[in-house]
């Protein structure tokens, strides 16, 4: 059994698609708009399979995304490298996205940094 794709809610749909392109390396489909709901989604694909389809539709509640709370928290995305978690950890960083830790070796063994991204979602980036 494996999960099929995660799926999330954002306010900029555009936004979010080319973030996930641009940093993380995913590749987009063309996009799916119901005209009669006005819902709208894309899914992204990453190199290993995995997908997230984030979507959008009018009149959505948007509450705070505090970090402790209950329910999903993050995305861990693995880069391949701790290079790669450094430099992109860099990028994030010099383009003004908060950075929460790291990166750092967990004490768990993980090696690791957690931004907040785009409309105040966690990502993990790890090796």
């Amino acid at each position: 059994m494996k999960i099929e794709h995660i799926a999330m809610y954002v306010n900029d749909l555009e936004s979010a698609r080319d973030f996930f392109v641009k940093y993380l390396g995913g590749t987009s489909n063309d996009g799916y708009h119901n005209e009669t709901t006005g819902f709208r989604s894309f899914f992204i694909s990453f190199d290993d399979g995995a997908r997230l389809e984030i979507m959008s539709k009018p009149f959505m509640e948007d509450i705070k995304k505090s970090t402790d709370r209950t329910g999903y928290i993050h995305i861990a995305f693995s880069v391949g490298s701790v290079e790669k978690v450094n430099h992109l950890t860099g990028q994030f960083r010099e383009d003004g996205f908060e950075i929460l830790s790291g990166p750092r070796t967990t004490g768990d063994g993980y090696y690791e940094s957690c931004i907040v991204g785009f409309e105040g979602n966690q990502i993990e980036i790890t090796v």
